[in-house]
C-alpha cells in the first residue's frame, strides 16, 4: 500500500486543478475573523523538486504547472484565481526559477493567519513521506500552528471534528491506488458531515477508466443532497495527445488525463472564480481528444 509516491506527479494538471481550488477557497474562508482549521487527510511530503529524480522522471509537471507558467505572459487578462495560485507557487521559488512545487500543506499554511490562531492539521501514513513532511514543516518554524501526524487520515479525521472554532476546510485526496479508497472517501465524508455539518469539504479524485471513479461524484452528490448541503463539482481534462498511439506490439499508455474536485459547503465565491479560470486553463493545458472542463453546483 506504500508504493504510491506523489513526487512522481507533483505539479501535473491534477495538482493544478486541486491547488487552484484550494487557494481560491482559502482566500474566501480566511476573510472571516474567526479562526479556521485546515485538515489535510493525505498530506504527502509537502514540498517537491520539479528537477529531482521523481518529477524529472515522469515529466508530468511539463504538461501542468510549467506549461502554465510559460503561457501566462500570453494571456491578455489572466483570471484572478489563476494569478493568485501561480503567485503562491512562485513564492516558494527564487526569482525566475520554478524548481520547487509546494503541495497542499505549504500552500495552505502560507494563507493561514497567526493573529486569529488558524490551525493546520496534517496526516500522512506513508513512512518516507511522513518523515519528509515533518522535516519540511519544521523548517517553517510555525510552532503550534501546524501539527503533523503519521496516521491514516481517513481514521484520524474523526479526532479533529468538530474543531473548537466551528470553522474548517477539510481536504480529502488519497491516491486511490487501492480500489477501496473510493468507498472510504464516501464513508468518511458521511461521518464528517454527521460530526460537523457546516464544514467545507473538498474531495479530489482521478477520472480514469474504473467504475468506482465514475460513480464517486454521483454518490457524493446524493450524499450532499441527503444532508441538504450545497455542493460544487469541477472536472478538468487535458485530453489525450494526438501522438498517444502505441508502437506496433505495445499497449496504449496515455496516463491520467482528467480529475475532479467535489466540494460540500463551498465558498460562494468559488464557482465564479473557477468559471473565469478553468476555460483559460483549458486553452493552455488542453492537448487533444477529450479535453474539456465542467463546473456544476446544486443542493442547499
Amino acid at each position: 500500500m506504500f508504493s504510491y509516491r506523489h513526487a512522481f506527479h507533483a505539479g501535473n494538471h491534477a495538482d493544478v486543478l486541486k491547488h487552484l481550488v484550494l487557494v481560491a477557497a482559502l482566500r474566501h474562508l480566511t476573510q472571516k475573523e474567526t479562526a479556521l482549521w485546515v485538515v489535510d487527510t493525505h498530506a504527502g511530503a509537502g514540498l517537491y523538486r520539479l528537477d529531482g529524480d521523481y518529477a524529472g522522471t515522469s515529466g508530468e509537471a511539463a504538461e501542468g504547472i510549467l506549461k502554465l507558467v510559460a503561457a501566462l505572459p500570453g494571456l491578455a487578462e489572466p483570471a484572478p484565481a489563476l494569478t493568485d495560485y501561480l503567485d503562491r507557487v512562485h513564492s516558494f521559488n527564487r526569482e525566475g526559477s520554478w524548481r520547487i512545487y509546494p503541495g497542499s500543506p505549504f500552500l495552505a499554511q502560507a494563507l493561514l493567519r497567526q493573529e486569529v490562531r488558524d490551525k493546520l492539521k496534517l496526516f500522512e501514513l506513508h513512512p518516507t513521506d511522513s518523515k519528509s513532511l515533518a522535516a519540511n514543516i519544521a523548517q517553517l518554524g510555525a510552532g503550534r500552528q501546524v501539527s503533523v501526524a503519521r496516521e491514516d487520515g481517513f481514521e484520524a479525521l474523526k479526532s479533529v471534528l468538530p474543531p473548537p472554532s466551528r470553522r474548517a476546510l477539510v481536504l480529502i485526496d488519497p491516491s486511490y491506488e487501492i480500489k477501496s479508497d473510493y468507498a472510504k472517501v464516501h464513508a468518511v465524508l458521511r461521518d464528517a458531515l454527521q460530526r460537523f455539518a457546516t464544514g467545507t469539504y473538498a474531495v479530489w479524485y482521478p477520472i480514469i477508466p474504473r467504475p468506482e471513479a465514475h460513480e464517486l461524484p454521483r454518490k457524493l452528490k446524493t450524499l450532499a443532497n441527503s444532508f441538504r448541503k450545497p455542493w460544487l463539482h469541477a472536472t478538468f481534462s487535458i485530453g489525450q495527445p494526438d501522438d498517444a498511439a502505441p508502437a506496433p506490439g505495445e499497449e496504449r499508455r496515455t496516463g491520467m488525463a482528467a480529475s475532479g474536485m467535489f466540494l460540500v459547503n463551498p465558498p460562494h465565491t468559488l464557482k465564479p472564480a473557477l468559471q473565469a479560470a478553468l476555460p483559460q486553463l483549458l486553452d493552455v493545458l488542453g492537448r487533444g481528444r477529450g479535453k474539456g472542463q465542467l463546473i456544476e453546483s446544486g443542493g442547499g
